[in-house]
């Protein structure tokens, strides 16, 4: 029993740490790959290549001058950043990163929590985060934030909804909740090939889950000056860019795990071919960043709800229809 808390208590350390490591460099990794498609450097001078940038950063922002502004909800406005980055956090205990290892003769399973309704689990936490947003965007006591925050609410349950739709396929499939169990039925073929819709859909409503270009309007300079954000400084802002980074590693680790045969591949060891998935994740969605406009409000909503709900809808009905036939 002693020995089950101490590897849940090592495992839960070296996965935080792992992802908040992880954060820190997708920061630099988007300025630097920005800069090259935008035909400039990027980060280059603090540090060898700017590796040390992201270090500079956490430094600069933890003693920058915290600014709360007058007649604020002051407890609402500190609780919001921590409610987005725990539930950004929290998200990995079920993603499985690799098979069970042996050490010192114990078995040791490559994620924090099997548990067998691991995605609902996800879901769920994933779906919390909004509140962050719109308790953030209330309590700073600013007409620009409440509308960020409000577009946001709107934004995650039109785009929330068919993302949640877009993975029914893959449970039809496998008949379980499990991320392990999901990962491991893709042992001979990986689910982008029974579900390529469901894939699309998922990528979509994934970039605008996290709020990403073009789906940023929750944040929109042009607009909303920062939208939910504009009041915040020091490390409250610094918690809400590493809640909007971490959100983006969770759906790139959730779309590896359930349609691209999560840490499964040939010669690699298992935790290097998952990162290499994810990374080439994170490197999409900064690509979508340096090459797409963002979308007007309205064109969001309607793309949101009369475009990908009806076809998460169709793809259902089509798995639905196939796996009858076959079965």
């Amino acid at each position: 029993m002693l020995a089950f808390v101490l590897i849940a208590i090592v495992k839960v350390l070296v996965v935080f740490t792992a992802v908040l490591l992880i954060v820190a460099y997708m920061t630099l990794m988007e300025r630097k790959v920005l800069g090259r498609m935008q035909v400039r450097f990027g980060p280059n001078r603090t540090g060898p290549f700017g590796l040390l940038q992201p270090i500079a950063d956490g430094i600069k922002l933890f003693f920058k001058e915290d600014i709360i502004v007058p007649h604020a909800n002051r407890l609402i406005y500190i609780l919001a950043p921590s409610i987005m980055v725990t539930t950004a956090l929290v998200s990995f205990a079920v993603i499985p990163f690799g098979d069970s290892i042996t050490i010192l003769g114990h078995k040791v399973d490559m994620v924090v929590a099997d548990v067998n309704v691991g995605l609902l689990y996800l879901l769920a936490i994933s779906s919390l985060g909004v509140y962050g947003l719109v308790m953030g965007g209330w309590a700073s006591n600013n007409k620009y934030s409440l509308l960020g925050s409000i577009r946001s609410s709107a934004q995650m349950i039109s785009y929330e909804l068919s993302l949640g739709l877009s993975i029914i396929g893959v449970l039809m499939i496998t008949g379980s909740l499990s991320t392990v169990k999901i990962v491991g039925a893709q042992s001979q073929v990986w689910f982008i090939v029974y579900q390529p819709l469901g894939f699309l859909i998922f990528l979509i409503s994934a970039v605008a889950e996290c709020s990403r270009t073009p789906f940023d309007l929750t944040e929109c300079e042009n607009e909303l000056v920062a939208g939910y954000q504009t009041e915040y400084s020091s490390m409250k802002f610094a918690l809400y860019y590493l809640a909007e980074y971490a959100h983006i590693l969770v759906v790139s680790s959730l779309a590896v795990t359930l349609f691209f045969g999560g840490w499964q591949g040939p010669f690699l060891p298992p935790l290097v071919w998952f990162l290499i998935k994810v990374f080439f994740f994170i490197f999409f969605f900064i690509w979508i960043r340096a090459t797409f406009p963002r979308f007007r409000y309205d064109q969001l909503m309607k793309f949101g709800w009369k475009v990908l709900f009806p076809l998460s809808l169709l793809n259902i009905m089509i798995t639905g229809i196939v796996m009858s036939v076959i079965g």
